[in-house]
Protein backbone atom coordinates (compact mmCIF):
# COMPACT_ATOMS: atom_id res chain seq x y z
CA UNK A 1 0.00 0.00 0.00
CA UNK A 2 1.37 3.59 -0.64
CA UNK A 3 0.46 5.47 2.33
CA UNK A 4 -2.60 6.15 4.94
CA UNK A 5 -4.22 9.20 4.98
CA UNK A 6 -6.30 10.94 7.87
CA UNK A 7 -8.74 13.83 6.97
CA UNK A 8 -9.30 16.29 10.10
CA UNK A 9 -10.12 19.86 10.55
CA UNK A 10 -13.32 21.08 12.71
CA UNK A 11 -16.98 19.80 11.92
CA UNK A 12 -18.49 21.03 8.97
CA UNK A 13 -15.73 22.43 7.07
CA UNK A 14 -16.35 19.35 4.14
CA UNK A 15 -14.06 16.50 5.65
CA UNK A 16 -16.68 13.75 4.81
CA UNK A 17 -17.95 15.35 1.56
CA UNK A 18 -14.09 14.97 0.17
CA UNK A 19 -13.81 11.62 1.58
CA UNK A 20 -16.90 10.85 -0.63
CA UNK A 21 -15.10 12.69 -3.12
CA UNK A 22 -12.02 10.59 -2.91
CA UNK A 23 -12.78 7.06 -2.24
CA UNK A 24 -17.19 6.96 -3.86
CA UNK A 25 -17.51 5.52 -0.83
CA UNK A 26 -21.01 7.32 0.29
CA UNK A 27 -19.86 8.32 3.93
CA UNK A 28 -22.54 10.41 5.81
CA UNK A 29 -22.07 14.19 5.06
CA UNK A 30 -24.49 16.22 6.98
CA UNK A 31 -24.74 19.87 8.25
CA UNK A 32 -24.40 19.44 12.09
CA UNK A 33 -21.30 18.47 14.37
CA UNK A 34 -20.04 15.06 15.35
CA UNK A 35 -21.74 13.55 11.79
CA UNK A 36 -18.97 11.53 11.75
CA UNK A 37 -18.64 9.32 15.33
CA UNK A 38 -16.18 6.13 13.89
CA UNK A 39 -13.84 7.36 11.43
CA UNK A 40 -14.63 5.93 7.91
CA UNK A 41 -11.84 4.19 5.94
CA UNK A 42 -11.33 3.91 2.19
CA UNK A 43 -9.19 2.46 0.21
CA UNK A 44 -8.62 4.02 -3.00
CA UNK A 45 -6.08 2.88 -5.75
CA UNK A 46 -3.31 4.93 -7.38
CA UNK A 47 -3.67 6.06 -10.88
CA UNK A 48 -0.58 5.53 -12.35
CA UNK A 49 -0.55 5.13 -16.59
CA UNK A 50 2.60 3.72 -16.63
CA UNK A 51 1.31 0.40 -15.37
CA UNK A 52 -1.43 0.47 -18.43
CA UNK A 53 1.45 1.34 -20.80
CA UNK A 54 3.91 -1.54 -19.09
CA UNK A 55 0.53 -3.84 -19.91
CA UNK A 56 0.78 -3.41 -23.21
CA UNK A 57 4.13 -4.91 -23.57
CA UNK A 58 3.37 -8.12 -21.20
CA UNK A 59 -0.18 -8.69 -21.56
CA UNK A 60 -1.03 -9.78 -18.19
CA UNK A 61 -3.63 -11.67 -16.33
CA UNK A 62 -4.14 -8.89 -14.12
CA UNK A 63 -2.78 -5.22 -13.46
CA UNK A 64 -2.88 -3.66 -9.49
CA UNK A 65 -2.22 -0.44 -8.65
CA UNK A 66 -0.94 0.06 -4.95
CA UNK A 67 -3.45 2.15 -2.78
CA UNK A 68 -3.90 4.52 -0.55
CA UNK A 69 -5.69 4.32 2.59
CA UNK A 70 -8.28 7.68 3.58
CA UNK A 71 -9.31 7.90 7.20
CA UNK A 72 -12.16 10.24 7.46
CA UNK A 73 -11.53 11.25 11.39
CA UNK A 74 -14.46 13.47 13.09
CA UNK A 75 -14.42 16.89 13.59
CA UNK A 76 -12.41 18.37 16.54
CA UNK A 77 -13.25 20.95 18.66
CA UNK A 78 -11.73 23.36 21.33
CA UNK A 79 -11.42 20.96 24.49
CA UNK A 80 -10.75 17.43 22.45
CA UNK A 81 -6.97 16.91 24.45
CA UNK A 82 -9.45 17.14 27.64
CA UNK A 83 -12.18 15.06 26.40
CA UNK A 84 -14.62 17.68 24.91
CA UNK A 85 -17.04 16.67 22.12
CA UNK A 86 -16.13 13.38 21.36
CA UNK A 87 -12.21 13.88 23.09
CA UNK A 88 -9.47 11.82 22.85
CA UNK A 89 -11.35 8.73 20.62
CA UNK A 90 -11.13 10.86 17.95
CA UNK A 91 -7.24 12.17 18.77
CA UNK A 92 -6.42 8.14 18.78
CA UNK A 93 -7.57 7.89 15.72
CA UNK A 94 -4.56 10.22 14.29
CA UNK A 95 -2.34 8.76 15.90
CA UNK A 96 -2.72 5.54 13.78
CA UNK A 97 -1.90 7.00 10.22
CA UNK A 98 0.95 8.04 8.17
CA UNK A 99 0.34 12.12 6.93
CA UNK A 100 -2.79 14.49 8.36
CA UNK A 101 -4.68 16.34 5.61
CA UNK A 102 -5.53 19.25 7.87
CA UNK A 103 -9.23 20.13 5.56
CA UNK A 104 -9.34 24.13 6.70
CA UNK A 105 -13.04 25.76 5.20
CA UNK A 106 -12.61 28.63 3.10
CA UNK A 107 -15.63 29.42 1.82
CA UNK A 108 -18.25 31.64 2.94
CA UNK A 109 -22.19 30.14 3.08
CA UNK A 110 -24.84 30.86 5.13
CA UNK A 111 -26.48 27.03 4.48
CA UNK A 112 -23.50 25.35 6.38
CA UNK A 113 -23.31 26.45 9.67
CA UNK A 114 -19.90 26.79 11.11
CA UNK A 115 -19.06 25.61 14.24
CA UNK A 116 -17.15 29.30 15.33
CA UNK A 117 -20.07 31.51 13.67
CA UNK A 118 -17.62 32.72 11.15
CA UNK A 119 -14.92 32.01 8.51
CA UNK A 120 -11.60 32.44 9.65
CA UNK A 121 -9.17 29.46 8.55
CA UNK A 122 -5.70 30.97 10.41
CA UNK A 123 -7.86 30.55 14.03
CA UNK A 124 -9.55 27.23 12.78
CA UNK A 125 -5.50 25.70 12.31
CA UNK A 126 -4.51 27.13 15.41
CA UNK A 127 -7.67 25.39 17.50
CA UNK A 128 -6.98 22.25 15.78
CA UNK A 129 -3.33 22.23 16.48
CA UNK A 130 -3.32 24.18 19.65
CA UNK A 131 -5.71 20.37 21.13
CA UNK A 132 -2.90 18.07 19.28
CA UNK A 133 -0.27 19.63 20.92
CA UNK A 134 -2.31 19.63 24.16
CA UNK A 135 -2.71 16.03 23.78
CA UNK A 136 1.21 15.45 22.62
CA UNK A 137 2.40 17.34 25.84
CA UNK A 138 0.35 15.04 27.90
CA UNK A 139 1.70 12.05 26.50
CA UNK A 140 5.31 13.17 26.72
CA UNK A 141 5.20 14.71 30.43
CA UNK A 142 4.10 11.42 30.99
CA UNK A 143 6.63 9.02 29.20
CA UNK A 144 9.21 11.30 30.91
CA UNK A 145 8.24 11.16 34.50
CA UNK A 146 8.33 7.39 33.85
CA UNK A 147 11.53 7.33 32.19
CA UNK A 148 13.67 9.74 34.66
CA UNK A 149 12.60 6.69 37.31
CA UNK A 150 14.21 4.36 34.71
CA UNK A 151 16.98 5.75 33.78
CA UNK A 152 18.58 6.07 36.77
CA UNK A 153 19.20 2.40 36.78
CA UNK A 154 21.03 3.21 34.10
CA UNK A 155 19.37 2.08 31.49
CA UNK A 156 20.91 3.28 28.00
CA UNK A 157 17.71 3.23 25.80
CA UNK A 158 15.73 4.94 28.64
CA UNK A 159 18.83 7.32 28.87
CA UNK A 160 18.51 8.12 25.04
CA UNK A 161 14.70 8.42 24.60
CA UNK A 162 14.61 10.62 27.43
CA UNK A 163 17.17 13.30 26.10
CA UNK A 164 15.03 12.93 22.66
CA UNK A 165 11.24 14.35 24.32
CA UNK A 166 12.90 17.02 27.28
CA UNK A 167 13.37 19.35 23.98
CA UNK A 168 9.99 18.30 22.63
CA UNK A 169 8.10 18.50 25.63
CA UNK A 170 9.67 22.03 25.96
CA UNK A 171 8.80 23.07 21.96
CA UNK A 172 5.26 21.76 22.65
CA UNK A 173 5.24 24.21 26.06
CA UNK A 174 6.44 27.28 23.52
CA UNK A 175 3.72 26.10 20.60
CA UNK A 176 5.86 24.59 18.56
CA UNK A 177 4.83 21.38 16.43
CA UNK A 178 6.28 17.83 17.43
CA UNK A 179 7.70 17.88 14.25
CA UNK A 180 9.48 20.90 14.24
CA UNK A 181 11.64 19.46 17.12
CA UNK A 182 12.65 16.25 16.83
CA UNK A 183 9.28 14.20 16.84
CA UNK A 184 9.73 12.05 13.89
CA UNK A 185 12.47 10.74 15.71
CA UNK A 186 10.38 8.99 18.15
CA UNK A 187 8.11 7.87 16.44
CA UNK A 188 8.83 4.27 16.86
CA UNK A 189 7.97 4.69 20.90
CA UNK A 190 5.52 7.57 20.55
CA UNK A 191 3.30 8.06 17.38
CA UNK A 192 2.95 11.92 18.12
CA UNK A 193 0.20 14.01 16.81
CA UNK A 194 1.88 16.36 15.96
CA UNK A 195 4.90 14.95 14.68
CA UNK A 196 3.18 13.63 11.73
CA UNK A 197 3.53 15.02 7.87
CA UNK A 198 0.69 17.44 7.06
CA UNK A 199 -0.75 18.92 4.05
CA UNK A 200 -3.17 21.62 4.53
CA UNK A 201 -5.93 21.19 1.96
CA UNK A 202 -7.57 24.65 1.61
CA UNK A 203 -11.59 24.09 0.82
CA UNK A 204 -13.29 26.68 -1.87
CA UNK A 205 -16.85 27.03 -2.97
CA UNK A 206 -15.29 27.48 -6.53
CA UNK A 207 -11.83 27.20 -8.31
CA UNK A 208 -12.13 31.03 -9.20
CA UNK A 209 -11.63 31.18 -5.03
CA UNK A 210 -8.17 30.07 -5.33
CA UNK A 211 -6.58 33.59 -5.60
CA UNK A 212 -8.98 34.40 -2.45
CA UNK A 213 -7.66 36.12 1.12
CA UNK A 214 -9.13 32.68 3.02
CA UNK A 215 -7.23 30.18 0.65
CA UNK A 216 -3.99 32.58 0.30
CA UNK A 217 -3.54 32.79 4.16
CA UNK A 218 -3.93 29.14 4.40
CA UNK A 219 -1.21 28.61 1.79
CA UNK A 220 1.16 31.23 3.48
CA UNK A 221 0.79 29.40 6.80
CA UNK A 222 1.87 26.15 4.81
CA UNK A 223 5.12 27.80 3.17
CA UNK A 224 6.04 29.22 6.76
CA UNK A 225 5.79 25.63 8.62
CA UNK A 226 6.95 23.62 5.73
CA UNK A 227 3.96 21.78 5.11
CA UNK A 228 2.14 20.95 1.98
CA UNK A 229 -0.72 22.86 0.36
CA UNK A 230 -3.44 22.06 -2.25
CA UNK A 231 -6.50 23.94 -2.58
CA UNK A 232 -9.99 21.92 -3.88
CA UNK A 233 -13.73 22.69 -4.48
CA UNK A 234 -15.04 19.33 -1.95
CA UNK A 235 -18.55 19.49 -3.13
CA UNK A 236 -17.08 20.13 -6.90
CA UNK A 237 -15.52 16.90 -6.39
CA UNK A 238 -17.90 14.78 -5.04
CA UNK A 239 -20.26 15.58 -7.76
CA UNK A 240 -17.69 14.50 -10.13
CA UNK A 241 -16.86 11.26 -8.71
CA UNK A 242 -20.54 9.95 -9.17
CA UNK A 243 -20.27 10.52 -12.85
CA UNK A 244 -19.62 8.51 -15.50
CA UNK A 245 -15.65 8.93 -17.17
CA UNK A 246 -16.41 10.44 -19.83
CA UNK A 247 -18.49 12.88 -18.05
CA UNK A 248 -15.99 13.95 -15.27
CA UNK A 249 -13.28 14.63 -17.62
CA UNK A 250 -16.18 17.08 -19.74
CA UNK A 251 -17.03 18.45 -16.02
CA UNK A 252 -14.04 19.04 -15.31
CA UNK A 253 -13.03 21.14 -18.41
CA UNK A 254 -16.21 22.99 -17.51
CA UNK A 255 -15.40 23.96 -13.98
CA UNK A 256 -11.42 25.28 -14.98
CA UNK A 257 -10.56 22.04 -12.99
CA UNK A 258 -7.52 20.34 -14.31
CA UNK A 259 -6.13 17.35 -11.20
CA UNK A 260 -8.53 15.66 -9.60
CA UNK A 261 -8.42 16.22 -5.91
CA UNK A 262 -7.16 12.80 -5.56
CA UNK A 263 -4.56 13.48 -7.88
CA UNK A 264 -3.85 16.84 -6.06
CA UNK A 265 -3.52 14.82 -2.25
CA UNK A 266 -1.69 11.49 -3.78
CA UNK A 267 1.34 13.62 -5.53
CA UNK A 268 1.74 16.18 -2.32
CA UNK A 269 1.55 13.05 -0.42
CA UNK A 270 4.22 11.09 -1.95
CA UNK A 271 5.94 14.19 -2.08
CA UNK A 272 5.75 14.80 1.86
CA UNK A 273 6.54 11.18 2.71
CA UNK A 274 9.32 10.79 1.02
CA UNK A 275 7.68 7.94 -1.47
CA UNK A 276 9.03 6.39 -4.94
CA UNK A 277 7.03 3.43 -6.88
CA UNK A 278 8.47 1.05 -8.37
CA UNK A 279 6.84 -2.26 -10.77
CA UNK A 280 6.86 -5.51 -11.51
CA UNK A 281 5.71 -6.68 -14.76
CA UNK A 282 5.31 -10.42 -15.50
CA UNK A 283 2.58 -12.65 -17.27
CA UNK A 284 0.47 -12.93 -13.82
CA UNK A 285 0.63 -9.52 -12.97
CA UNK A 286 1.55 -5.87 -13.59
CA UNK A 287 2.16 -4.48 -10.30
CA UNK A 288 2.73 -1.02 -8.60
CA UNK A 289 4.67 -0.95 -5.30
CA UNK A 290 5.63 2.01 -2.75
CA UNK A 291 8.81 2.16 -1.23
CA UNK A 292 10.72 5.23 0.92
CA UNK A 293 12.96 7.44 -1.35
CA UNK A 294 16.69 6.11 -0.89
CA UNK A 295 15.80 2.75 -0.41
CA UNK A 296 18.40 -0.09 -1.40
CA UNK A 297 17.08 -2.87 -3.60
CA UNK A 298 16.28 -6.07 -0.75
CA UNK A 299 14.77 -3.16 1.46
CA UNK A 300 12.48 -2.41 -1.89
CA UNK A 301 12.03 -6.53 -2.43
CA UNK A 302 10.73 -6.94 1.26
CA UNK A 303 7.88 -4.89 0.28
CA UNK A 304 6.81 -7.75 -2.10
CA UNK A 305 7.28 -10.48 0.69
CA UNK A 306 9.21 -9.69 3.88
CA UNK A 307 11.25 -13.22 3.41
CA UNK A 308 13.09 -11.86 -0.12
CA UNK A 309 15.26 -9.29 2.28
CA UNK A 310 17.06 -12.54 4.06
CA UNK A 311 17.25 -14.07 0.71
CA UNK A 312 18.05 -11.47 -1.70
CA UNK A 313 20.61 -11.95 -4.71
CA UNK A 314 20.48 -9.35 -6.86
CA UNK A 315 18.00 -6.98 -9.18
CA UNK A 316 17.58 -6.90 -12.53
CA UNK A 317 16.60 -3.66 -13.79
CA UNK A 318 15.21 -1.05 -16.12
CA UNK A 319 14.41 2.28 -15.91
CA UNK A 320 10.77 2.89 -16.91
CA UNK A 321 11.36 4.95 -19.69
CA UNK A 322 13.96 2.46 -21.43
CA UNK A 323 11.57 -0.09 -20.98
CA UNK A 324 9.08 1.76 -23.31
CA UNK A 325 11.25 2.98 -25.77
CA UNK A 326 12.83 -0.67 -25.82
CA UNK A 327 9.66 -2.32 -26.28
CA UNK A 328 9.15 -4.20 -23.13
CA UNK A 329 11.91 -6.51 -21.04
CA UNK A 330 13.32 -8.38 -23.65
CA UNK A 331 14.10 -5.29 -25.81
CA UNK A 332 15.58 -3.87 -23.03
CA UNK A 333 17.99 -6.86 -22.72
CA UNK A 334 19.16 -6.81 -26.13
CA UNK A 335 19.96 -3.10 -26.26
CA UNK A 336 21.97 -3.21 -22.87
CA UNK A 337 19.41 -1.19 -20.96
CA UNK A 338 18.42 -4.13 -18.15
CA UNK A 339 21.13 -3.69 -15.37
CA UNK A 340 22.21 -6.36 -12.82
CA UNK A 341 21.98 -4.44 -9.47
CA UNK A 342 23.38 -5.73 -6.10
CA UNK A 343 22.21 -5.27 -2.30
CA UNK A 344 23.40 -1.30 -2.46
CA UNK A 345 21.63 -0.79 -5.49
CA UNK A 346 19.09 2.63 -4.47
CA UNK A 347 16.00 2.16 -6.30
CA UNK A 348 14.83 4.67 -8.56
CA UNK A 349 10.70 6.23 -9.14
CA UNK A 350 9.41 4.42 -12.27
CA UNK A 351 12.18 1.07 -12.40
CA UNK A 352 10.99 -2.01 -13.43
CA UNK A 353 12.66 -4.59 -11.06
CA UNK A 354 12.72 -8.37 -11.54
CA UNK A 355 14.36 -9.77 -8.16
CA UNK A 356 16.33 -12.92 -7.87
CA UNK A 357 15.68 -14.48 -4.38
CA UNK A 358 16.76 -17.55 -2.77
CA UNK A 359 13.23 -19.34 -1.78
Amino acid sequence: MGFNCGIIGLPNVGKSTLFNALTSAGAAASNFAFCTVEPNVGRVPVPDKRLLKLAEFVKPERILPTQIEFVDIAGLVEGASKGEGLGNKFLSHIRQVDAVAHLVRCFESGDITHVMGSINPLRDIEIIEAELMLADLDSVEKKIRSLRKTAKSGNKDDIKLLAKLEPIAKGLEEGKLAIETGGEDVAKEMPLLTAKKIMYVANMMDASDVDGPHVKAVREHAEKSGAGFIAIVAQVEAEIAELSPEERNEYRKEMGLSDTGLDLMIHKGYELLGLVTFFTAGVKEVRAWTVVQNSPAPTAAGVIHTDFIKGFIRAEVTAYDDYVACGGEQGAKDKGKMRVEGKEYIVKDGDVIYFRVNA
